[in-house]
């Protein structure tokens, strides 16, 4: 009944008469080793059932009643009874001997259902010396193990397999393995066997031959490449090429430079569109002029004496000042200008290298800044004064409906409702 998925893996569910198991494919090896495992063991009831088993055997479990596995097994087993059959509040964890036999070499209480944290277990098993070292799960820590038990003189199998199995009875709990990590462990001062003298005969000789089936499958790939690409045929230098292109790969100097081009073309986009605003402004402002122009000649045509005079100095004053507003405009156009072709010329590093385009980037930064103030100043200037006209207020909308027929349409719709109802 287990479930595996990308994190973890759910050996039963919390469903009644559950059981599943989870074993290593190939033997361990080694002759000390050490086990790290994570799990977590979560239900709705107050208790749990059944437990959850961790097991080093000579052979692989079957399934059975022993937590999921087989009641017979040549190895160790670490029980992890989450089922309360004494009506005790605290959970065992049992290390029974290799015949499978009821008797319990240690224990030791633990709580580990419904824990905020993955529980983890660390077994050690060196120099004939079984060791369990428990994280109860209530802390973030990895590392905050607590002794368990210890049992020495304990001679398993200098081969087997590790797995974890769990089971479910009346009661039921879900059981989720989210780790299985598992080391070899070497006498200080010795050098850990090589793995050629590990490696069993027949496991040589099955992955010798594994190895000599994909020699030949990529000498079949190589023969159809070489017949798809003639052109690259003993040329190791054009096959490297053809897969590692130049723009797969790019020094660090060719990554600044990338950088540098691509923000000056940013920035010559952004100028070019500040222009184009620019002319904009330009042409707004001589329309601005020659209307205001014949706006005050047709007035001054229109009233002589005083009121012509008057006319005169206005025309003046608005004269200058647009005069001034296209200087500045002017000024503008040419600090672009000056930016333009600062970054025209960074394009085009000399031999200078990197100090010249850092000082044409201050150069179209203080450009920037001038055409910034420029054209603040100038919204400024143009600020519209009090003596500007308002627009006609609009008159007010006439009433679609007056307060008579408002009352005769309402007694209409009353005496209809009231014909409709009694007709009913």
């Amino acid at each position: 009944d287990a479930i595996p998925s990308a994190d973890q893996i759910r050996i039963t569910t919390s469903l009644k008469s559950q059981k599943g198991s989870v074993w290593t494919k190939n033997k361990s090896i080694f002759e000390n080793w050490e086990v790290e495992v994570t799990f977590r063991v979560t239900g709705r009831g107050r208790i749990g059932a059944d437990g959850l088993a961790i097991w080093f055997t000579e052979e692989q479990g079957l399934e059975g009643p022993v937590f999921g596995a087989a009641d017979k097994w040549n190895g160790v087993g670490i029980f992890f009874d989450s089922f309360d059959n004494d009506g005790k509040s605290f959970i065992d964890v049992l290390f029974l001997p290799s015949d499978g036999s009821t008797q319990a070499l240690a224990s030791c209480q633990r709580d580990f259902r419904n824990k905020p944290y993955p529980v983890r277990v660390k077994i050690t098993y060196y120099q004939k010396t079984l060791t369990v070292l428990i994280n109860n799960g209530f802390t973030p820590d990895k590392e905050d193990y607590e002794f368990c038990a210890k049992v020495e003189d304990m001679v398993l199998p200098s081969q087997g397999y590790f797995g974890i199995s769990a089971a479910t009875g009346g009661l039921a709990d879900d059981h989720d393995v989210l780790s299985f990590l598992t080391f070899q462990l070497t006498e200080p001062g010795k050098e850990a066997p090589t793995p050629d003298a590990e490696i069993p005969q027949k496991d040589k000789e099955k992955y010798q031959e594994e190895f000599e089936h994909f020699q030949q499958e990529l000498d079949k790939k190589k023969e159809e490449f070489q017949r798809e690409h003639p052109d690259v045929q003993g040329q190791p230098g054009k096959l490297f090429e053809l897969f590692f292109t130049d723009d797969v790969f790019e020094t660090v100097s060719d990554r600044e430079l990338r950088q540098i081009f691509e923000g000056q073309n940013r920035i010559h986009l952004e100028i070019k569109q500040l222009n184009r605003q620019l002319d904009m402004i330009l042409d707004e402002q001589r329309k601005y002029v020659s209307a205001v122009t014949e706006e005050i000649a047709r007035r001054g045509a229109g009233s002589p004496g005083q009121q012509g005079q008057v006319s005169q100095q206005e025309i003046e004053t608005v004269v200058k000042t647009q005069e001034e507003v296209l200087r500045q405009v002017k000024e503008i156009r040419s600090s672009v200008t000056d930016a333009l072709r600062s970054i025209s010329g960074a394009q085009h590093p000399g031999p200078a290298g990197v100090y010249e385009t850092t000082q044409h980037f201050n150069d179209i930064k203080e450009h920037l800044h001038v055409v910034k103030r420029d054209i603040e100043h100038l919204v400024q200037r143009n600020t519209p004064s009090s003596e500007k006209q308002k627009c006609p207020e609009l008159p007010p909308f006439p009433s679609c409906l007056s307060t008579v027929h408002f009352f005769i349409f309402v007694a209409v719709q009353t005496v209809l409702f009231i014909g409709y109802v009694m007709y009913r």
